[in-house]
């Protein structure tokens, strides 16, 4: 009996898993960081929290998708690490208003849109820095805003997605998007401004 074309299918099989292994270490290096900060600022600094979240996903991304490209991996895997992070932002609520139970939990207070919002130009984050603002006055600040502005506002301006992109991550409108974007970037201008003369506040 001739074997070799199951010997050929297993090699292939094997060399596609290990390709995609290999993928998956890569993509990895590239958006934990990133990744990390956004979950430890939507989770208030809670960094075992935010590591297991971001480990979650990837676990996640790699078991559903390792098919997929690369570049299809990004923004997969930020909507499969928003979905885990609303699920636990759903727990936490739960956990702190016990009687709630049976009734939805409203998880955000700056859901409504505001309308004939300009779909705003992403700004690069560094071009804080270009004004001696620090990355970790940066990181302060994006941490005070609501959730879904310091996600609008991370998955824009830190991870180049557009407007469209964004908002199916989200799981909202593209209207909400600009919404939580335009107000993050007034709340990121207002809470750096006492920092530098040149954002519009004082020095002093």
């Amino acid at each position: 009996m001739d074997l070799a074309p199951k010997q050929s299918e297993t090699q292939n099989s094997s060399v596609l898993k290990s390709t995609a292994e290999s993928r998956l270490k890569n993509f990895m290096n590239e958006v934990t960081g990133r990744a990390l900060v956004m979950m430890e600022s939507a989770t208030h600094g809670q960094h075992g929290i935010a590591m297991d979240l971001v480990q979650e996903a990837f676990i996640s991304l790699h078991k559903a998708y390792a098919d997929k490209s690369t570049d299809e991996w990004y923004p997969l895997f930020y909507t499969i690490l928003n979905n885990k992070l609303q699920d636990w932002r759903r727990k936490e609520a739960r956990r702190s208003q016990p009687f709630s139970l049976f009734r939805k939990v409203s998880l955000d207070d700056d859901d409504v849109e505001l309308q004939d919002v300009v779909d705003e130009s992403t700004p690069n984050p560094f071009d804080f820095l270009d004004q001696a603002v620090t990355a970790d006055e940066i990181q302060n600040a994006i941490a005070e805003l609501p959730v879904r502005q310091q996600q609008a506002f991370m998955l824009r301006a830190w991870e180049g997605f557009d407007t469209h992109t964004t908002a199916e991550i989200m799981n909202c409108s593209e209207g909400s998007v600009k919404t939580h974007y335009h107000r993050a970037i007034q709340g990121l201008r207002t809470a750096l401004a006492h920092l530098n003369p040149h954002m519009g506040g004082s020095s002093e």
